[in-house]
């Protein structure tokens, strides 16, 4: 009996061991990690590409669906779904779809999903800007989807790479209803299996991607706001990838021997809004006024610890169509003083910004306020969780914002349109609420010019008024980065800050 207990030991003993070091496989090899764990600092808003235009819900979006052509990480226009296309004229675009690819649900991708859901993005006003020069979406075969525009779009490929521009299922959409957006299907690398929300969203590897197999089964999406837990959980070991390291702690995880640090500049642009339906904001003095009183180069080396770059304009240097003499204000108190008492308000007034809990935008706020102060601006500051912001600053409830604005194809039609255009107030992107009829002409044609020289040079002018007329303070362009443990290899950072997990994997 005595012999027959030792044995059992013996064999607790090794099975605990064989944990420890990791269950062995029949070749006696560690079995592999099958779960990439990702942090970032919002949960996503929805996974219906249509229901939403904000980056935590594109960064989860873009491992699930593929587009008819994407962008590639230097920002040029590569074959998607459409394995190639024709420009017979400058209206029209013939897709050539490729064959044999399916859906998560297992159906087969059709042009009919293609018309379906440019057809479906067209209706929907929180993205339709997008692709809002569609005029006809025809069904040639099953393969072949032509696209006709109402006039010539020179952005009309970058436009379709848009996440907002995913090819949906049509029987999945239907079948669905009002619940898609928590039960997406697509054709990417990953398919949706939950969503815990404001904690973390589950997807699990397509077996039948047409493109490259991810090599890591599960890809879980954390939900983790505050930029010092992301790190924490680096550390443990907890995360794997984390997003949006705080400039505080880029050094921490650069040096750490256990992680990696990686940054790289963006098209993306941080920038402080006004209601211009609202007093004192209508008056473009006033707004002035409190660009000539912010330190922009204070708020980068204080806030971002170098890691920016200040704006002149609303679009940055990697994004097509920048112009790079658009005016940048000059920090002087005095001048902003004079320009408040031209506008009225001598003594200053009271007013309210709003930040969603993101803690660089809280400081930004915090050091703004300080600086309004000099000139007698006494501006509160109200943070407010993602999703209400959202959806308050779209109703127009708000004085001033704070938020981030990513040209995510790299054109300026979508870097300027969607926040500046008179069509687009709200929810689309204006949520200054911004009218100018003559930038409304400009973007309209740099729309419609298939012409590269001519499209820059009316971008530039619309720059120029805008900077002007400032409907938006553009306070800097924000480099994009991400820490991870040592064994993560193959991740890249993406210029739009929709990063593809795909080609991730762990060191063997």
């Amino acid at each position: 009996m005595l012999n027959k207990i030792k044995l059992l030991l013996i064999a607790i003993t090794a099975m605990i061991l064989l944990v420890a070091c990791g269950e062995k496989s029949e070749e006696g090899s560690k079995v592999k990690k099958d779960t990439l764990t990702v942090a970032q600092p919002a949960d996503a808003k929805a996974l219906d590409p249509h229901a939403t235009n904000d980056q935590p819900s594109a960064r989860v979006m873009t491992q699930i669906y593929d587009r008819l052509a994407e962008i590639d990480n230097d920002m040029n226009i590569i074959p998607g779904l459409a394995e190639s296309w024709e420009q017979p004229d400058s209206f029209t675009t013939i897709f050539n779809l490729r064959h044999g690819i399916k859906f998560h649900n297992g159906e087969e991708l059709k042009a009919s999903d293609v018309k379906f859901s440019l057809e479906r993005e067209l209706k929907t006003a929180t993205v339709s800007h997008i692709v809002e020069g569609i005029d006809k979406v025809e069904v040639l075969d099953d393969y072949t989807v032509k696209v006709t525009t109402t006039d010539p779009c020179g952005a009309i490929l970058y436009n379709l790479a848009h996440p907002a521009s995913s090819i949906l299922n049509e029987k999945s959409v239907t079948k669905s209803g009002k619940n898609y957006g928590q039960e997406p299907i697509g054709t990417g690398p990953y398919k949706f299996v939950s969503w815990d929300a404001g904690d973390k969203i589950t997807l699990e590897a397509n077996s039948e991607y047409f493109n490259e197999t991810p090599a890591i089964k599960n890809l879980v999406f954390r939900n983790i706001v505050e930029g010092s837990n992301r790190v924490i959980g680096l550390e443990t070991g907890e995360i794997d990838i984390a997003y949006d390291i705080e400039p505080i702690d880029s050094e921490r995880v650069a040096t750490h021997d256990d992680l990696k640090f990686t940054q790289q500049e963006a098209p993306s642009l941080d920038y402080i809004g006004f209601n211009m339906k609202k007093k004192p904001f209508d008056n473009k003095k006033v707004r002035q006024a409190i660009a000539t009183a912010v330190n922009v180069d204070d708020l980068i080396e204080a806030v971002l610890m170098g890691a920016g770059t200040k704006a002149n304009s609303p679009i940055g240097p990697k994004v097509f169509g920048y112009n790079p003499n658009a005016k940048a204000y000059k920090f002087n108190v005095e001048k902003a003083k004079q320009l408040l008492t031209e506008a009225g308000y001598p003594s200053g007034f009271e007013t309210v910004i709003w930040t969603n809990d993101n803690p660089i935008r809280m400081q930004v706020c915090q050091i703004v306020q300080a600086q309004l102060k000099e000139i007698g601006i006494e501006m509160r500051i109200e943070p407010m969780e993602w999703g209400a912001y959202l959806e308050s600053t779209a109703r127009g409830e708000h004085d001033m914002y704070i938020l981030g604005w990513g040209t995510t194809t790299g054109d300026a039609d979508y870097g300027l349109y969607a926040l500046f255009h008179s069509s687009t107030q709200g929810g689309p992107g204006n949520r200054s609420f911004y009218k100018n009829p003559a930038v409304d002409n400009l973007l309209d044609k740099g729309k419609s010019s298939t012409n590269p020289e001519e499209r820059k040079a009316l971008y530039g002018e619309a720059q120029e008024i805008i900077q002007e007329d400032l409907p938006v303070l553009s306070l800097f362009y924000k480099n994009i980065n991400a820490g991870m443990q040592n064994n993560v290899e193959g991740f890249v950072l993406h210029p739009s800050g929709s990063h593809r997990l795909v080609t991730a994997h762990f060191a063997e």
